[in-house]
């Protein structure tokens, strides 16, 4: 019992990280827009960083399964998830609807909930294996929250619901936390699956929709910079 109260402080507070973005309420919406595309570029860069030094290694990792097609199922999945939002809210060849908004949504919530599986074991196995993976996470999260916040406004959120979006997304850890519990014994048979999967959906966020946002920007100093913010957004996530 102790390892699922520790399994659901933990993910408690790393579901709390999903107010990083909080600092933006000290920002006028003027300046805020002026910001956005750069942690658009830096959201991109971590979502890549995450999918090609991350998960797909643990993935590959696996020697029951062949991630690449799961890789490419989740690629696939996620697009047309995407075409669904964009039929649902578009009706003519002008709407304004940016589905990436709700696209980042779903992959962090599948993030977040394999975040949560993993804990859950590492505590039952031993408390400090818990406390060094809660760790990790939390670090890993923090950059990965101030970028999908970005990505929110951008895409027409407004701050409250934005907020209010990313904390319920990010809750989907506890969700995870309590079933990685509860089924500790079965966890490791569909964790491999799901970790290509959310790899798959984070490489056609950050390639399909991110990406060519920042391809619009045509000044070359702006360009430049955006271009840093995307590495920075890789080299950050892959030296945690």
């Amino acid at each position: 019992m102790q390892a699922l109260i520790w399994t659901l402080l933990s993910t408690i507070i790393i579901s709390c990280i999903s107010f990083a973005g909080i600092f933006t309420i000290f920002v006028k919406d003027k300046n805020l827009r002026k910001i956005m595309l750069f942690l658009v570029a830096f959201s991109a860069g971590a979502l890549m960083s995450s999918a090609f030094l991350h998960l797909i290694p643990e993935s590959l990792e696996s020697q029951d399964i062949n991630p690449m097609p799961i890789i490419l199922a989740g690629f696939a999945s996620f697009f047309v998830i995407e075409k669904f939002f964009f039929w649902h809210h578009c009706h003519d060849k002008n709407c304004g609807f940016n589905s990436f908004g709700y696209m980042n949504l779903l992959g962090d919530a599948v993030h977040n909930f394999i975040d949560g599986l993993i804990l859950a074991p590492a505590f039952i196995a031993d408390f400090n294996l818990g406390v060094t993976t809660a760790l990790a996470i939390v670090f890993h999260e923090i950059p990965q929250e101030i970028g999908d916040f970005g990505v929110l406004v951008y895409s027409g959120f407004k701050k409250k619901k934005a907020f209010l979006m990313n904390f319920l997304t990010a809750l989907t850890a506890v969700a995870g936390g309590i079933t990685g519990y509860y089924l500790s014994k079965a966890v490791g048979g569909f964790v491999p699956y799901l970790i290509p999967f959310t790899a798959g959906g984070f490489i056609y966020i950050s390639a399909s929709d991110l990406i060519p946002e920042l391809k619009k920007e045509i000044r070359p100093k702006k360009a430049l910079a955006l271009i840093l913010t995307f590495v920075m957004g890789m080299l950050l996530i892959s030296a945690l």
